[in-house]
């Protein structure tokens, strides 16, 4: 006789972050609110802000952390808390830890196929904020999403 292992699927807390509000409205409050999340950080972080039907943010997950000037990011990883979070849509972020927002060609690429994976999974990708120093870039604002 075998035995097939029986699963239990759930999403864990580990921590929280306090905020002015939890309602985003433009990209500038994911700006603020990611800030808060990333500090300082040396290397490049790629998150999910995970959010309700009325643009309430259920959570933020950090999806991969990378080295200096990249981070891997695959569409199974990014989705997952999404999906468990029962999240209706998402904003991706990422830092530039060299403190220029600019996209690179692979942040454009990157963003294109996550968004079509969120379109398939019915998971809209609201934006993509790269943060920089003080300053940030929204994929929204520019027309790229």
């Amino acid at each position: 006789m075998q035995y097939i292992p029986i699963y239990e699927v759930q999403l864990v807390r580990e921590s929280s972050i306090k905020v002015e509000r939890k309602t985003i409205l433009k990209p500038q409050d994911a700006f603020e609110i990611s800030s808060e999340y990333y500090g300082n950080r040396d290397r490049e972080m790629f998150s999910v802000m995970m959010l309700n039907t009325k643009n309430k943010i259920i959570g933020i997950n950090t999806v991969s952390v990378g080295s200096l000037s990249a981070s891997i990011v695959h569409p199974r990883e990014v989705f997952k808390p999404c999906i468990l979070s029962n999240a209706a849509s998402v904003i991706l972020l990422h830092n530039h830890p060299s403190g220029d927002p600019t996209p690179s060609q692979n942040d454009l690429e990157i963003t294109r196929k996550l968004h079509d994976v969120g379109y398939i999974l019915g998971v809209n990708i609201r934006d993509h904020i790269i943060l920089g120093d003080e300053v940030f870039f929204s994929f929204r604002e520019k027309g790229l999403i």
